[in-house]
């Protein structure tokens, strides 16, 4: 986890502030402490203490090969350097993956991916984009950025291009999938009807390289994204009644076709997170976990309303905070208006005894 201050020891300095603040003030300081905590504790600092090598990319990529003891497998166009591994040349009709060989058995982790995505297509003119996988199996190729359809368990998409040019989305465009291998994803639609929701981000001939960040603890999935390594994290997606099993591989995925890019990884970190699971939980057979979401409906119930709105959309951690807030306020306000009342009617009262 990421080494920060505690939000108590925060608020320990304004002890002397708060208490000469009213009440309600005091519980908006506390609302907007604890959403700021919460934001900035979603992503680990990256120490390497909680760093698993095994299941890391890491220049000068060592362990990247196709011999028994190789901890990554690559498959099709991908091109192993010393600076980056490339899935995809900017050319047209290629597809390429880079996969890990060791089964994760992690409960709860952090996946860190830095890349880069380039080439000299224009606005629009460009694709096809890459996946990041934790799936049951590894190495299976098919039409979804070069990896299979119809897989078990969790996909993230960075897709370049729109297949099917709905107004209310911009590309290069975030989504995630949880799936068990019962429904494919329809790249035609460019996932609509699967989605866990998703984001618009300009990721594409960037100077510096671009971060992303995958983190799935105590059934929550949370996906950030920071496009001007500033270590600026912004949220994406944020999705809770997520269960995915352990024992599946980690792997990323590209494919050109008539338009094309340079997809490249630099870099995938992975980390351990250090979480408290209850007796039953920790009893249970993690590996036995069928890939789900309990909060969204049946993915074939999950269709665009007429006005191109994504149903079961997650409220963001700024959604929540805002509906807190807004509570609150309604709360203070009603209070305000009956002690005035109150007050009121004591005064008229008086003036009949």
């Amino acid at each position: 986890m990421a080494r920060e201050r505690s939000p108590a020891l925060w608020l320990h300095p304004q002890t002397t502030v708060t208490h000469k603040m009213p009440v309600c003030h005091r519980i908006l300081l506390l609302l907007w402490l604890l959403h700021f905590s919460s934001v900035h504790s979603d992503i680990t600092d990256g120490n390497a203490e909680h760093l698993k090598r095994e299941h890391s990319l890491i220049k000068p990529y060592q362990g990247v090969g196709t011999s028994p003891s190789s901890q990554w497998d690559f498959w099709g166009s991908t091109l192993v350097t010393s600076q980056y591994v490339r899935l995809t040349p900017d050319e047209r009709s290629k597809q390429g993956s880079i996969w890990n060989t060791v089964p994760c058995y992690l409960k709860d982790w952090e996946m860190h991916v830095q890349f880069k995505i380039h080439g000299s297509g224009k606005k629009n003119l460009h694709g096809d984009g890459f996946a990041i996988w934790y799936t049951k199996d590894r190495l299976h190729t098919g039409t979804v950025f070069g990896s299979s359809a119809n897989f078990h368990g969790l996909a993230i998409f960075i897709d370049t291009y729109p297949n099917d040019e709905a107004p209310d989305r911009s590309f290069p465009y975030i989504s995630a999938m949880v799936n068990n291998g019962s429904l494919p994803y329809d790249h035609g639609k460019d996932g609509r009807s699967t989605e866990l929701g998703g984001c618009s981000v300009e990721v594409r001939n960037k100077d510096h390289d671009t971060y992303l960040a995958i983190r799935y603890s105590k059934g929550r999935l949370t996906i950030m994204i920071d496009v001007d390594d500033r270590n600026d994290w912004k949220e994406c997606i944020d999705f809770g009644g997520v269960r995915l099993p352990t024992g599946y591989y980690f792997g990323a995925s590209a494919a050109t076709g008539d338009l094309s890019d340079n997809h490249d990884i630099i870099s995938m970190k992975m980390y351990q997170l250090m979480v408290e699971h209850t007796p039953e939980e920790d009893n249970q057979d993690w590996t036995k976990i069928e890939p789900s979401v309990s909060l969204l409906k049946s993915p074939k119930d999950n269709i665009d309303d007429p006005t191109g709105n994504f149903r079961s959309t997650p409220l963001t951690g700024w959604k929540v905070f805002l509906l807190l807030l807004c509570a609150l306020l309604g709360i203070v306000v009603c209070a305000v208006v009956g002690a005035v009342v109150f007050q009121k009617r004591q005064e008229r009262n008086k003036r009949f005894y």
